[in-house]
C-alpha cells in the first residue's frame, strides 16, 4: 500500500501520511516532515487508492491518468520563499484531489527538459522570464502560471495583483497617519515597488530613496537592509515611522530586529508586508499584513489546468483574486 510505502520512507506513521496528504489536520506533524512526506509521494507517484486501482484511469474524464510537470521559475528550492512553499505544498494538495500525479518538478537554473512535451501539462510558479516561457510553450501547450501579476502572455494565469496588494498596505498605513514609510524588496519594476511608489505619488508624498532598500527578499538581506535604515533612524540621519516590506519572510526577521532594539527607540514603528504565510501568526508582535489566498489560487490553478487538458477551452483565461488586509498588532497610529 502507498501509504505504507511513505511512513516506511519517511520515518513516520501510515495515519499521519494519511493526514497530510489529505491535509485533514495541518499540525498533525511538523513542516518538515509534512515536506519530506511530499516529497516520499512524489518520489513514488503516489495517488489515492481508488485511482491506484484504476492505474491509469481518470477519475473525471475516464482516460489516462493526467500527469503535470512543476516549474518553479525563479527559485532553486521549494524551501527558498516560504510563500512559494506554502504555495507547492497546496498545490500538491489540489493535484492530489484530482488525481492528477507530479511527474517532475523543474527549478529556476536548470534546463527546460525535453520530456516536458510528453506531460500532460505544466504549473508555473512564480514570474517567468518571457525566453523561458516560450521554450516551455514550444514543448507543452497546456500551461497556467500563478503569479501577482499579469505578464500579458498567451497562457492561462491565475494571479493576485501585487501593485494593489502595496497599495492597499500603504493606504493602510497612511490611515494611521504615516506619511514617512521606508520600503525593503525588489525595485527592479517590480509589482509591489510600484504601488509603494504610486501611493506616495498619489498623496502627494515626496520620494526619499534614503527611505528605499534593494533585497532579494530573504530573511539574510533583510537583516542587513533595515540595520542599514535602523542605524540611520537612531544617528538621525533618517526618519521614519513605518516600513513595507515586500513579503512576510522579510517582516519577520524585521520584527526581530526591532524586538532587540525596543528600548532604543522612542516610538513604535510599524511593521507591514504582502504574503500572509503560516509564520505571520507567530510573531511578536503578530504580524500585519496583506493576504495573498494561497488555497484559493491553486484550487483555480488545477481546475483551469485540468480543463485545458481535457480540451474545454482554448483562449487564454486570466483569474484574478483580491487581496485582503489582515489586522493583527504590528502597526501603530502615528
Amino acid at each position: 500500500m502507498s501509504l505504507k510505502k511513505i511512513a516506511a520512507m519517511t520515518g513516520v506513521s501510515p495515519s499521519t501520511v494519511s493526514r497530510v496528504l489529505n491535509r485533514t489536520s495541518p499540525t498533525c506533524a511538523s513542516e518538515e516532515t509534512q515536506d519530506r512526506i511530499w516529497a516520499a509521494a512524489r518520489e513514488i507517484g503516489y495517488v489515492p487508492n481508488e485511482a491506484a486501482r484504476r492505474l491509469k484511469t481518470n477519475s473525471y474524464t475516464g482516460t489516462e491518468a493526467w500527469r503535470v510537470t512543476i516549474i518553479m521559475a525563479r527559485f532553486t528550492s521549494v524551501n527558498v520563499d516560504p510563500f512559494f512553499a506554502e504555495l507547492f505544498r497546496s498545490l500538491e494538495a489540489e493535484l492530489l484531489k484530482y488525481k492528477v500525479v507530479i511527474e517532475r518538478v523543474v527549478y529556476a537554473g536548470e534546463p527546460v527538459p525535453k520530456e516536458l512535451q510528453d506531460s500532460d501539462g505544466v504549473l508555473i510558479l512564480g514570474r517567468c522570464p518571457e525566453l523561458l516561457l516560450e521554450d516551455i510553450a514550444a514543448r507543452n501547450e497546456n500551461i497556467v502560471g500563478i503569479w501577482r501579476n499579469s505578464m500579458e502572455f498567451a497562457v492561462d494565469e491565475v494571479i493576485c495583483d501585487g501593485e494593489k496588494a502595496a497599495d492597499m498596505a500603504m493606504e493602510y498605513l497612511l490611515s494611521l497617519g504615516h506619511s514617512k514609510i521606508a520600503y525593503i524588496g525588489d525595485c527592479s519594476y517590480e509589482s509591489r515597488y510600484i504601488g509603494y511608489c504610486n501611493a506616495l505619488i498619489k498623496n502627494h508624498i515626496a520620494m526619499d530613496y534614503n527611505l528605499i532598500k534593494q533585497t532579494d527578499q530573504t530573511q539574510e538581506e533583510a537583516e542587513t537592509a533595515f540595520s542599514e535604515l535602523l542605524e540611520g533612524k537612531l544617528s538621525g540621519r533618517r526618519d521614519f515611522s513605518a516600513v513595507l516590506c515586500a513579503n512576510d519572510a522579510t517582516a519577520i526577521r524585521v520584527l526581530e530586529i526591532l524586538g532587540k532594539q525596543r528600548k532604543q527607540l522612542k516610538n513604535s514603528i510599524s511593521v507591514i508586508s504582502i504574503d500572509d504565510i503560516e509564520a505571520a501568526q507567530n510573531t511578536k508582535p503578530y504580524l500585519t499584513t496583506i493576504r495573498i489566498p494561497i488555497e484559493e489560487m491553486s484550487h483555480m490553478a488545477v481546475r483551469l489546468l485540468v480543463d485545458r487538458i481535457e480540451g474545454e477551452h482554448r483562449e487564454s483565461v486570466r483569474i484574478e483574486f483580491p487581496c485582503k488586509l489582515i489586522e493583527r498588532g504590528s502597526c501603530y497610529r502615528e
